[in-house]
Formats: structure tokens, sequence, C-alpha cells
């Protein structure tokens, strides 16, 4: 008996345990709820503020936090939206009235929500009478939450036209035979009549035109039919009709706007630029081998004289004269050697194969003191250094010439090599014609560019070039021309530390003429004429900031000059052997 007291003691005890837990539990909820109450019962739904070009979205924010209204809206339709408005204690619908005011911004309050929409408002309550279709009656001002715009508002009521089934004639239940639509088909802006516009039935076909005042008459068998009407620069619509009889059926036709593809003009986004070149042209070789040329063949120097301020002296020639410079007043480097005459068959085509071409710049202006100075311009053309991944080979071929290049890794990775030849059968051509005088003649020509570049390491790249080309050329057996054009550099780039670096360049170039004739024995003569150049450059630039740079550098030139050599051709000639005495001319510059 004592140990069933013990238990039920026990047990009752449990009981009152789990109803203190219980009431503990609602009272840490209720002690909840009274917090939440009353931190929300701190917030009052007045504005104090003052805004001065502030963003919409720091304005929301702002609000959000002083009272318990929250946003709605669209990032994109407010963006660049600025709020300048002062407050204090006000409502939040007078805040909003100064804020949106000359803005298509229109705002609805729901409750403690604050829906911000563009060019329209939305409706948070239904009309009284809604429900109720023989009482509804729509104010002006509820319908303004439901304004459309017009475009929206005419495209409704064109589809209710096109949609709605108009009865023509009297209505009979005989549907058998045909009957006659005729009307004026006009335009619905200024009721002018449409001449030509087709008012047609697809299924069967049939169709006609209006005539000069808009009118047709179009017959077609008694029954239901779908009449399109179409017109150039109007919008086709389409009419639903019941026919029983011969009736009227008058169209109005709106504008069609047609619209046209958008067209992007964009620029490198890429290049930032970090000086101002005056007068620097910049050719990109992808671009230039789209232009249409002569013989399909792309060609530097044509693509050059396309641009402001640089004139040639006639059809056939590449001689460039820029700004009113004469030719021998521009400077033509390939690879920072010098290129004396840039031109193949007396200008017809240009001395730089396109396949190995990198970079092209034209100076009109504003030279800088490391090219040495030109009185006209220098145009600076530059090789690629080829593949260090893998061999590839490219080539063409057009009307007269045929290319080849080959290019590929010495070393993956570290050096590389390409290689582009590049010649005529023009001779081959020539032979083809019937004219004796021409397969007597000759015209041909090839060049030949090879680069080679190496990485020695991090800090030191060498690279190596040479560039060969000869031209020949004999019209009828009399006399001939023979030029050649050869040059070659080498070039080492050391840099010191990320800010300083230098280049140490040293070029050779030589450019030889011949003419020559043995037509006529006793005046047969061979004279020709030669220029050699040795220049070396070493530069030396140091990068100050993003904004400043120090450039120095000290260059010399040696020039042979062989102005003439007048010789007799075979034992017959007459002519009196001529030489010129050679000059030699040295000179240096600091920069």
């Amino acid at each position: 008996m004592r140990r069933q007291e013990i238990s039920v003691v026990w047990f009752n005890t449990m009981i009152s345990l789990n109803n203190v837990v219980k009431v503990g539990h609602w009272l840490t909820a209720l002690f909840l709820v009274l917090v939440v109450t009353s931190a929300s019962a701190q917030k009052s739904n007045t504005v104090t503020g003052s805004f001065s070009a502030a963003t919409f979205e720091s304005f929301v924010k702002t609000i959000e936090q002083q009272t318990n209204f929250k946003f709605y809206y669209d990032h994109l339709q407010t963006d660049s939206l600025s709020i300048t408005v002062s407050a204090s204690n006000d409502s939040i619908g007078n805040v909003l009235d100064i804020a949106f005011s000359g803005t298509p911004l229109h705002y609805s309050v729901y409750g403690n929500n604050v829906f911000v929409i563009k060019d329209r408002q939305m409706m948070t309550t239904l009309p009284a009478d809604f429900f109720n279709e023989s009482q509804k009656t729509v104010s002006k001002k509820d319908n303004a939450a439901f304004d459309l715009s017009d475009y929206e508002r005419q495209e409704q009521l064109r589809k209710r036209v096109e949609e709605r089934l108009t009865y023509i004639g009297t209505k009979t239940n005989n549907l058998t035979g045909n009957a006659t639509i005729n009307g004026i088909v006009r335009d619905i802006k200024s009721g002018e009549a449409i001449i030509g516009a087709s008012v047609f039935v697809e299924n069967p076909l049939i169709g006609v035109a209006t005539d000069q005042l808009g009118r047709y008459s179009l017959t077609l068998p008694r029954g239901r039919h779908e009449i399109k009407i179409k017109s150039v620069g109007m919008k086709t619509t389409q009419r639903q009709v019941m026919l029983y009889n011969n009736g009227k059926l008058e169209v109005d036709l709106e504008e069609d706007i047609t619209p046209l593809k958008e067209v992007i003009v964009t620029s490198e986004r890429d290049v930032k630029i970090t000086s101002t070149d005056m007068g620097l042209e910049k050719l990109d070789i992808k671009i230039m081998k789209q232009m249409p040329l002569i013989l399909g063949e792309a060609d530097v120097m044509k693509v050059v004289l396309t641009l402001p301020g640089v004139q040639t002296v006639g059809e056939g020639t590449v001689g460039l004269n820029v700004r009113g410079g004469a030719t021998n007043q521009n400077l033509i480097l390939f690879n920072d050697a010098v290129v004396y005459n840039p031109s193949h068959m007396f200008g017809f085509f240009s001395t730089f194969n396109p396949d190995v071409l990198k970079n092209v710049e034209l100076y009109k202006s504003g030279v800088t003191a490391d090219y040495g100075g030109r009185l006209s311009s220098v145009l600076d053309v530059t090789a690629r250094d080829g593949n260090l991944k893998k061999f590839s080979a490219s080539g063409g071929l057009s009307p007269v010439t045929g290319r080849l290049t080959l290019e590929g890794p010495i070393i993956k990775e570290r050096s590389s090599f390409i290689v582009g030849v590049r010649s005529t059968y023009s001779d081959w051509l020539l032979k083809q014609v019937n004219n004796p005088a021409l397969k007597n003649s000759s015209a041909a020509f090839y060049d030949i560019t090879a680069n080679i570049n190496h990485k020695i390491n991090d800090n030191n790249t060498i690279t190596v070039s040479g560039y060969m080309s000869r031209d020949r050329f004999q019209l009828t057996s009399d006399t001939s021309y023979h030029y050649s054009d050869r040059n070659g550099s080498v070039k080492w780039k050391h840099q010191f530390n990320p800010n300083f670096y230098s280049t140490v360049i040293g070029a050779a170039s030589q450019y030889t003429y011949t003419i020559s004739s043995e037509r006529n024995p006793v005046n047969a003569f061979n004279m020709d004429f030669k220029i050699r150049q040795f220049n070396g450059k070493a530069d030396f630039n140091y990068l100050l900031n993003q904004k400043h740079a120090l450039n120095a550098g000290v260059a010399f030139t040696h020039y042979f000059l062989a102005p003439g050599n007048m010789q007799p051709s075979g034992e017959k000639s007459l002519i009196v052997p001529d030489v010129l005495p050679v000059n030699v001319l040295s000179k240096a510059r600091y920069t």
C-alpha cells in the first residue's frame, strides 16, 4: 500500500512538471510576439529625411527602414532615376508624388505594399458594381487604371473588326450562285483612296485590284468567306463576311512601318588609348584581305592609297604622295630595313606578300625621332613571327600570281619560322597570245620573305628576317629592265625589369637597277646603278607610370652609292664605258 502511494505521488508530480513546461513554452511564444509587435509599433508610416540626387534604390531602402511599407518595382525601369525630395513626417503618398513628378512612374499602395510601375497605374481595388453587369458604370477615374497605349487600343480595335462577321445582302436560305461585293479601299488616316490594293480570297483564289479611285468589285460564291486586303506600305487586314446577295464593303488600311534590321557600330573595346599619335593610321591585315583589288591580289600599297591625305601620281604606280609630298620623301621599312622600291611590274603589285604581314602603320605627320625623320611620311611594315605550336601552310592563286607560305615551330613554344614565296606566271601567259610582239615580251617577278624568331629566355628575344625580290621587264625584244631589292635585319629585345627594356637593331639594304639593250649590236649597252645602306639602332624605353614614359636611343647609318655604270654589251658595241665615282656617306643621330 505504501508503494502504491509513492507511485501515485510521482505520477502526479510528472503531470505537474509537464504542465509547467507547456506553460513556459506558451509564455516564451507570447513574449516573442509582444517583442515583434512592439518593434513593429515603433515604426510609423510617415517619412522624414532629405534626399539630393539619390538613387531610387537608396531612397526606397531609407523609407523601408523608417516605415512598414515594402516596395515592389523593376530595377530596369528605375535604375536611371534620381530622387531629390525633402520630407518631415510626411505621408508616403506626398513623398512619392513629389519624387515621381515629371517621370513616367506611377505608384499604387495596397496595405503596407507599394507597387511602382512605369507608364500606368496598378488598380488595387475593383469597382463596387464590377460583378453587376446590368448596373456597371465605369468612371473615367476608374478606367484610368486600365489605360492602354494608343497602339494597344488600335490593335484591339483592329482584331475586333477582323474577327467580326459582316453580313452582306438580304439574308436568305438560298446560297447557290454568285454575288458581287464592291467598295472602296482607303487610308485610315487621310481617307484617300488606295490605288492597286489587292482584294482577294485564298480558297478558291479569286481576287481583284483597286482602280484609280480605289474601287473594287469582287464576285464570289454565296456563303462564308475570309476576304484579305493587301497594299504596299500598308498593314494587311482581313474581313469575315457572310455573302447572301450583292452588297458593299468598304475597308480602311493602316500604314505599315517596316522595321529595318539593327545596325551595330562597334569599336575595338579591347584597345586602350594610351597616347595621342597624330597622323598615325593602322591597317588591319584581315580587313585588308577582304577589300576588292585588282586581279584578286591583296595589296598593301593600294589599301594605303585609300587613306585620307594619301594620293598617287597616276594609275599603275605605287608611289605615295602624302599631303602634297614627293614620292622620294617617304620612308618605307620592312622589319626595320629600308625598302627602296615597293613595287613589282612597274607599280601593278606591291613588294609585300600579304600572307606574311603582321602589322602596317603609316605616319602621315608627327613622325617620332626614332625613325630618323622624313619630310612626308613613314610606312612601317612588320612580318609575322610564325606559328609556335604547329606547322601550317597556306597559299593562293590569282590570274597572274601564285604564292605559298610555310610556318611552324623550330623549338616548340620557343622558336618559330615563317617563309613566304610569291611569283608570277605572266611570261607563260604572254606566250599564249597570238600577237608576235607580246610573245617576245617578258614581265616577271618573284619575292621571298623569311623570318625566324627565337625566345632565349624570359628576358631576351632575337628575331632574324630577310627579304629578296627581283623584277624583269622587256617589251618586244627591245630594252630590258631588271631591278632587285634585298634587305635583312637582326633585332634583339632585352628586358632589364618590368618597366625598363631595350631594343637593338642591325639592318642592311641594297637596291640595284639595270637597263640593257642588245637589239642593235652597235649600240648594245648595260647600265646599272646601286645603293647600299647599313644602319644600326639601339632604343631604350623606361615606363615611369601609366601616363609617362622615357624613350632614348642612338642610331647610325652608312650609305654606299654607285650612281651609274655604263658598259658596252658585246664585241660590236661602240658604247664608251663610263663609271661615275662611288660616294660613301655616314651619319649618326641621338634621340
